[in-house]
């Protein structure tokens, strides 16, 4: 497969970010729940060359509805839909290649700053072409650690606070980029050291998810079972002890 051709394309796809006629189109999916034009753009775009590209490969997308298939291309066309929507500039588009099995390449694209981070497994991670090192595994006090709370499932609030509260108590600072994607890559890239979230959709993490593998990071459900891609879940990641304190922490305060 010619990966770098799709790593272009994502490239290609997130310039729509900027088009200011697709920008203020924007609807709403639910409570807090934004769409633009340009989340259905991008996907509506990489589906197509998608199925130019691998056209025996399925997909499945945040804006798709249909059948999930064994073999599947994931994407969420924009992570961080309200950053966009804000103008906060902390939006991602993030593609996942699912072999059946196992996630075989994810590439994950800021377009406002070009942050790119591509992953092929057993290749490491490559940060704007330069491949990572494996991420410093810090001391909980000199943690960064991103939570996300979920602006639609605003039930959990108490919860999620709660959870933070303990974490900011006892590492060095907590985050809220509230692009999953980025803050995931950022773990794998040792930019922050941990991240949880309690309900969370498999493109928000499936390229992120084989970035963390392929960097010595961990991740995992609430529970500790083993990532999956085929509905929504809790996540857990990070270096092995800020991972090992977010497991614990998440076990003593919420409310499984």
């Amino acid at each position: 497969m010619n990966y770098q051709a799709i790593i272009d394309l994502v490239k290609e796809a997130a310039q729509f970010v900027f088009d200011d006629t697709l920008r203020s189109e924007i609807n709403m999916k639910g409570a807090a729940d934004y769409v633009t034009a340009v989340d259905l753009k991008i996907s509506n775009f990489i589906k197509e060359k998608l199925r130019e590209l691998t056209p025996e490969i399925g997909f499945m997308s945040e804006e798709e509805d249909g059948e999930i298939a064994e073999k599947r291309w994931i994407l969420d066309p924009i992570d961080g839909t309200t950053n966009l929507v804000y103008g906060y500039n902390m939006s991602s588009v993030s593609l996942a290649y699912f072999n059946g099995k196992e996630v075989e390449f994810g590439v994950i694209f800021n377009p406002y700053n070009g942050d790119l981070f591509t992953c092929k497994r057993g290749e490491g991670v490559y940060y704007n072409g330069e491949k990572l090192k494996k991420p410093e595994d810090r001391e909980l006090e000199n943690c960064l650690i991103e939570f996300g709370a979920g602006s639609t499932k605003k039930q959990f609030t108490d919860e999620s606070f709660a959870l933070g509260k303990e974490v900011f108590r006892n590492c060095l600072d907590i985050r809220r980029i509230c692009s999953s994607a980025l803050a995931i890559a950022y773990v794998a890239a040792g930019k922050i050291n941990g991240y949880f979230e309690r309900n969370i959709k498999p493109w928000d993490y499936a390229a992120a998810t084989l970035m963390l593998e392929e960097s010595g990071a961990i991740s995992s459900d609430w529970d500790g079972n083993p990532t999956q891609y085929e509905h929504q879940s809790s996540y857990v990641c990070g270096t092995p002890k800020a991972y090992a304190f977010l497991m614990d922490t998440i076990d003593k305060y919420s409310q499984k």
